[in-house]
């Protein structure tokens, strides 16, 4: 069924009734009911079941949306067990947003917390991330791709992206570009992420468009920094100076970070399995003696200061009063 049709019959069936009019005399629960609500017989209508208004979501509804029966159920029992207030309201902004029934049941396996959203709160994300420019279709991407998108608060979208702008001196397309290609940025710590930005633009002499291009904020800062310093120690890498040059030519970043490790070996660092897997042990003990260090000092520094502010308390308490007779 097309998104056309499924966007007219959400509209039509989400708000009108929560159950079907299915005769009770066929002597088994109606599929197309809602559980765990009572249903009362109108007399007068030859024993059927009368229609009542809810927020709840019926089968029936899901049938008419254009899922299979197999998917209603499925998609039934997830909205009964989040005990989701507002499901209709949820499935109306995701029908609307141009997903096929397919791609909501995959994005509700994905992430169940969307059941229990308000759907004024997911259109209001929704358009916020248009207002970003995430155009039709990779609006669509994204969110089936990364459907916990759907949980996070215009307020931290707007801060991850001042961030990206502000602090790493992206451009607002570019911002749109690193969002559409790794929306898990929106949930990373933002200290994290900005000395993900600072080892790639200082460490390794990147600059922002080749970044983009990389994808670099899809991996983690000690995989990143994992085959940097794999090539840099085996003379494949080389930091560029103030003026951007370098003695060797450096392999490209998209090269060394959007490729499996299997090509990144064989094809830039030119070194076997083993190889690799002894050095990502030896960078996490570096890595672990260095945070060792760094705490030491932190500690040192602490007892400096406490040191100077007793003295300072000291000196305080040694001006002398002279006694009255």
């Amino acid at each position: 069924m097309g998104t056309h049709v499924c966007r007219k019959q959400m509209l039509r069936w989400m708000w009108r009734w929560s159950v079907c009019p299915v005769a009770v005399s066929r002597g088994h629960m109606p599929f197309c009911s809602t559980q765990g609500e009572p249903h009362q017989v109108n007399p007068s209508h030859g024993g059927q079941v009368t229609h009542r208004p809810g927020n709840q979501l019926s089968l029936c509804s899901l049938l008419e949306m254009g899922f299979s029966e197999t998917q209603a159920k499925e998609m039934h029992e997830g909205a009964t067990k989040s005990r989701g207030k507002h499901v209709p309201s949820v499935m109306t902004a995701l029908l609307l947003l141009g997903l096929n029934p397919s791609s909501i049941l995959k994005i509700m396996q994905k992430c169940p917390e969307v059941y229990s959203l308000k759907g004024a709160d997911l259109q209001q994300r929704i358009d916020h991330l248009r207002k970003m420019g995430l155009v039709e279709g990779s609006l669509q991407r994204m969110i089936s791709h990364y459907p916990k998108i759907m949980l996070l608060p215009v307020k931290r979208v707007n801060m991850v992206s001042r961030l990206l702008r502000e602090k790493c001196l992206f451009t607002i397309h570019q911002v749109t570009d690193i969002l559409r290609d790794s929306p898990e940025v929106l949930e990373e710590d933002l200290a994290q992420l900005e000395y993900k930005f600072q080892y790639a633009y200082f460490r390794m002499g990147v600059r922002q468009p080749e970044m983009v291009k990389a994808k670099l904020f899809r991996l983690p800062l000690s995989e990143l920094r994992c085959r940097h310093c794999f090539l840099e120690r085996r003379g494949l890498y080389q930091t560029p100076d103030k003026k951007g040059q370098t003695l060797i030519l450096n392999p490209a970043l998209k090269d060394v970070l959007c490729v499996s490790e299997e090509n990144y070996l064989t094809q830039v660092a030119m070194a076997t399995a083993e190889e690799f897997h002894v050095f990502r042990k030896l960078m996490a003990r570096e890595q672990e003696e260095k945070g060792r260090e760094d705490e030491y000092s932190s500690d040192e520094d602490e007892e400096d200061k406490d040191d100077v502010l007793h003295r300072r308390k000291h000196h305080w308490n040694t001006g002398y009063k002279k006694d009255r007779k």
